[in-house]
């Protein structure tokens, strides 16, 4: 029945009622008027009744989306369904809405970079934890706070008044100290009507790396330049004077020093790039110890022999545990070339006649260390921290007269990272010093049967 005919005739009926009602208690005329208009002010009261159900669940719907409508005439029934799809719809729409809000809002949570938003006004309308990281703020407290009372760096200030975001800027970061630096690039990008998207990246490792780079390339320079300007001098020389026999074979003998220094440096350079190039070495290939050791042992003694020359007393080298039946993994020759560092710069730092004891120990965890003792001049707590980075040295002229290039800890640094192993260095003024190499488990197997070298 079609909603409109049936209020017609829900209204017919109640006026009909109403007249028959009244005729019963009165003259048959005036009974019916006031029938009738008894009968449509009943309509109006239960129909405006009605109305106000309908009004009310409307307005409990805010609240309660899912309230069940009250009892309502057709039209009204098929209005509340409507009403009910509509809204749930919407609701639909919305928490899809809501839902991709909240994906974007932790893929910013989880990048690396710093994301501020900011309105028309400057001031901060979300954040994230990077964002906090790098600036210091409060996604909590610094909502709604202008950016310009919280960041005070005068290049971010002055990129702020001119509107200027064509470029990048650099600045510091207010948490940064002189132990952690914290440098910042920070990128603004317009968007909307007067708004603002900042986004920030810690370029802090890339600027310790470009001056570490500087750096290396500076002392690369520098240790190269000056054999070349002493060979240069030689060489004018022999080109432009007639010096004696005698002069002509020390000048050669000095040439030839500076040459071998250069090689040097050069086959440590190449070594360096090797080792960063070159994937970490395996667990498959076992190499005995007692080997290594041997070897060490000669080359050692020559060195020894060769640096305290006929006239001088070597050095004593003791080496402890060359009977171990351990095996290690790895690569043999960075290992060897590991260990010779250690003990070349042993040998060559302690005067002639002093004692140098290399030793090999099986640890409790089943890992196992090589320590290299000596009895030299020893050094000072501030540069043992410094001892394995690029070029570093204690005392420059004494390293260069022994013919060190600067990068032999380096090296062996580089090593024992890759076979996950750690250098401990134990020294003091006049006491000697002590390089401990320590290897894990996985490094090591004990293996009776293993062969001498």
């Amino acid at each position: 029945m079609p909603p409109l005919f049936f209020r017609i005739l829900s209204l017919l009926i109640l006026m009909a009622g109403g007249a028959a009602l009244a005729a019963l208690v009165d003259s048959w005329s005036l009974g019916m008027e006031l029938g009738i208009a008894a009968g449509a002010l009943a309509w109006l009261v239960w129909d405006n009744w009605r109305a106000q159900s309908f009004a009310g669940w409307l307005h409990r719907m805010r609240n309660e989306p899912n309230a069940p409508p009250p009892r309502l005439d057709s039209l009204r029934k098929d209005a509340a369904e409507r009403i009910q799809q509509l809204l749930r719809k919407q609701r639909r729409k919305t928490e899809e809405a809501e839902n991709r809000l909240l994906n974007l809002q932790s893929a910013f949570q989880a990048s690396p970079n710093g994301a501020i938003v900011l309105d028309e006004r400057g001031c901060i309308e979300w954040c994230n934890r990077t964002a906090c990281e790098h600036f210091g703020l409060d996604s909590q407290r610094d909502i709604s706070q202008r950016i310009t009372h919280l960041l005070r760096d005068p290049v971010l200030l002055r990129s702020l008044a001119a509107r200027d975001f064509s470029e990048a800027i650099t600045l510091e970061s207010p948490l940064s100290t002189a132990s952690h630096p914290l440098r910042l690039e920070v990128q603004i990008l317009p968007y909307g009507e007067g708004r603002l998207f900042m986004l920030s990246r810690d370029i802090t490792a890339i600027e310790q790396a470009e001056a570490m780079r500087r750096d290396f390339v500076a002392n690369v320079s520098h240790e190269i330049r000056t054999p070349l300007t002493v060979l240069a001098g030689f060489v004018e020389t022999l080109q432009t004077l007639s010096p004696s026999e005698e002069e002509r074979a020390n000048m050669l003998h000095r040439m030839a020093q500076q040459a071998g220094r250069m090689k040097n440096l050069v086959d440590d350079l190449l070594t360096l790039s090797r080792l960063e190039g070159s994937a970490p070495p395996g667990i498959r290939e076992w190499t005995p110890v007692r080997a290594l050791l041997e070897r060490l042992d000669t080359d050692a003694q020559s060195l020894s022999a060769h640096l305290a020359g006929q006239d001088s007393p070597g050095h004593e080298i003791v080496f402890e545990g060359m009977d171990a039946p351990d095996e290690i993994a790895g690569s043999a020759s960075e290992l060897q070339s590991a260990f010779f560092n250690l003990i070349n710069n042993a040998i060559r730092y302690t005067p002639p006649g002093g004692k140098i004891v290399v030793s090999w120990q099986t640890q409790a965890n089943r890992g196992a260390r090589l320590s290299v003792q000596d009895t030299g001049p020893g050094i000072a707590p501030e540069h043992i921290p410094r001892l394995t980075e690029r070029f570093y040295r204690v005392d420059s002229d004494r390293s260069r007269a022994s013919g060190g290039t600067g990068l032999g800890l380096s090296i062996v640094k580089h090593v024992l990272q890759r076979h996950d192993a750690t250098l401990v260095i134990d020294s003091a003024p006049l006491k000697g010093a002590c390089f401990t190499a320590t290897f894990p488990a996985m490094r090591i197997r004990s293996c009776p049967s293993s062969p001498p070298a």
